[in-house]
């Protein structure tokens, strides 16, 4: 895609969604961190509905901790993979309080040795808690990427890191909301709704979909 598209691109989604950020539903960066480890193959729906009574129970590390593993499934069993979920957290909980004093690092290279933290958790989490112009590539960011050549790429990382070098400055805080939602409610993955997409005139897509 042509830079001055990319820019165009970027304008009219920010004019779409001045502020965008996450579904997920959290008050704090160690809330966050939790709900994003719990999202992995799960809906925003899902998880913030286990979160809700959750985080009324247990909102910080050591409370996390003091609640147990067992409750702690309890609480989110209606999410996929719970099982490992929760001792992934209580893991990370524990190296938290003992390491960190029970913050939540703000580095990418601390929050990717907590268990249950790959690359693009971490990089949720510096955009969304911290406010670094990261930019985690999921499902949806990877198909709109590729269909819009905007920035096509075989692997995750390798659509992450174009994107990193195509979007102008300006947008590149808010790149990763803005395209995730895109690619949730209007670029489907099934279905794409092409006759009310904002950027229809500037995508690569060769299968667009026609008005119904």
């Amino acid at each position: 895609m042509k830079p001055e598209n990319v820019r165009e691109l970027f304008r009219r989604l920010r004019a779409l969604n001045p502020h965008p950020t996450t579904e997920l539903v959290y008050g704090s960066p160690f809330e966050l961190l939790i709900a994003v480890i719990l999202s992995a193959q799960a809906t925003d729906v899902g998880v913030n509905k286990a979160t809700r009574k959750l985080f009324a129970r247990a909102n910080t590390a050591q409370a996390m901790l003091d609640l147990g593993e067992v409750a702690l499934k309890r609480h989110i069993s209606t999410i996929g993979l719970f099982n490992a979920k929760a001792q992934h957290i209580i893991a990370t909980c524990r190296i938290l309080v003992e390491q960190h004093g029970g913050d939540v690092p703000r580095t990418r290279e601390e929050l990717e040795q907590l268990p249950g933290v790959g690359r693009k958790t971490a990089n949720v989490v510096l955009n969304t808690a911290f406010g670094e112009p990261t930019i985690a590539v999921d499902t949806h960011i990877f198909r709109v990427a590729n269909r819009s050549g905007l920035a096509p790429g075989k692997t995750v990382r390798e659509v992450e890191d174009r994107l990193l070098k195509v979007v102008p400055a300006e947008f590149r805080k808010d790149a990763h909301h803005w395209l995730i939602l895109h690619g949730r409610y209007v670029c489907k993955a099934r279905k794409p709704d092409c006759p009310h997409c904002p950027i229809r005139d500037l995508c690569a897509f060769r299968s667009k979909t026609l008005p119904a």
